[in-house]
């Protein structure tokens, strides 16, 4: 029978305090390390220690190496070969940071810290010197990551895809320029919500949108019921280009802000308040008398908050085709209204980007950040699935993977 070996109250008696036990601890993960590149050199040369070479090459001694680990900073003996063609998987030749402090830096830079901010932190837990420049070569190994993912096959059908974006300071040469991050969640058949993709582009405009949408197609979305998305100028008529048969509803709650803007300060409250018979209308016959309502009393004094509502109609009424659970989650854009500022909690410390790609990484790693919890379908999704399956049954039939 293998003997098990325990960790006992005597053994752990020896270390007076933590320092000592943390040292102790350093110098295990040290061996453990040199006895991982061992084994992997043997399986690189395909025979033992102390063998014999079929191929020529062999053991060629041993040559040191600085590593960081979050047990601070050690030398380590990492074996050679002749041919010098071992390349460790363990410790990476031009790498000197164990896989742990890696991950926690990367961890740092997702929930928004500055590269000065995790050097110092790093500094102060650890008791490790990272360089600026070697945290942003850490968190740049995450560029990979991104790009596969961004390529990913998408599901065939999606019951709703939300749209919107976001703004941030990039620079360009001497200057700073604002540019937009597109984002798309999208409601999978089986209820939970997943993040499409992100795009970068100038200004928000409805021809960059026109691209995000034929990439999604692309990457295998065959059909898509409804896209809650804002007002954009010549957005619907872009997915309609792509998506012919989805239905696009305006956000209502961006209807509303756009149209106060042309009232005056004093009247908004009472303005609002006349605006809500049309959103809260049982079908579209009661939201119109609502709207010839609201323009009687209104128009005269602030026809293009009232054009607003008439311009966009078709689009914002959408909702009301729908049984009332399903109004309640496409009528707004809330759901990513709600990631846009999870992401802008974790990028609010950067007040621009150096680069493009610099802006991608983060965003990237502020939304996984923000999406570990979308593991459960969305509420009363069982109610939901069974009236979307009403509604689009033989659109819904068509999908492949079923």
């Amino acid at each position: 029978m293998e003997k098990e070996t325990l960790i006992t109250d005597e053994f752990l008696s020896r270390f007076t305090n933590g320092d000592e036990l943390f040292d102790f601890l350093g110098q295990v993960q040290k061996r453990g390390i040199e006895k991982l590149l061992e084994a992997e050199l043997d399986v690189h040369l395909d025979y033992q220690k102390h063998g014999k070479s079929d191929n020529g090459n062999a053991r060629n001694g041993h040559t040191t190496k600085a590593i960081k680990s979050k047990f601070g900073e050690s030398v380590i003996k990492v074996p050679r070969d002749r041919e010098a063609s071992f390349d460790p998987i363990v410790v990476p030749k031009r790498h000197n940071m164990i896989d742990g402090i890696g991950k926690v830096i990367i961890s740092l830079y997702s929930r928004g810290m500055s590269n000065t901010d995790i050097e110092n932190q790093i500094l102060d837990i650890y008791g490790i010197k990272v360089s600026p420049t070697a945290i942003s070569r850490i968190t740049d190994t995450v560029n990979e990551d991104i790009v596969a993912w961004q390529n990913r096959p998408l599901d065939p059908i999606y019951l709703v895809v939300w749209m919107d974006g976001v703004v941030f300071k990039v620079r360009e040469g001497s200057k700073v320029t604002n540019k937009t991050i597109y984002l798309a969640i999208g409601l999978r058949k089986d209820g939970l919500r997943e993040i499409l993709g992100l795009w970068l582009g100038k200004n928000e405009s409805a021809s960059f949108w026109l691209g995000v949408l034929t990439d999604m197609k692309a990457r295998g979305v065959q059909d898509i019921m409804v896209t809650a998305t804002d007002n954009l100028k010549g957005f619907a008529e872009a997915i309609i280009s792509v998506f012919p048969q989805s239905k696009t509803q305006i956000c209502v709650v961006h209807q509303i802000r756009n149209a106060c803007r042309f009232v005056s300060y004093k009247d908004r409250k009472p303005f609002a308040g006349d605006m809500k018979p049309i959103y809260n209308a049982p079908n579209e016959e009661a939201a119109r008398m609502a709207l010839k309502d609201l323009s009687d009393k209104w128009n005269g004094k602030y026809p293009y908050a009232i054009k607003g509502w008439e311009n966009n109609w078709d689009n914002l009424t959408v909702f009301l085709e729908f049984p009332l659970e399903i109004r309640k989650i496409i009528y707004t854009t809330n759901l990513i209204e709600n990631l846009n500022g999870q992401i802008r909690k974790y990028t609010r410390n950067k007040m621009s980007f150096p680069t493009d790609a610099a802006v991608t990484k983060s965003v990237f790693l502020a939304v996984k950040e923000a999406t570990k919890k979308w593991t459960r379908p969305v509420p009363n999704w069982g109610l939901l699935y069974g009236q979307f399956s009403i509604i689009f049954e033989e659109r819904m039939l068509k999908d492949t993977n079923n």
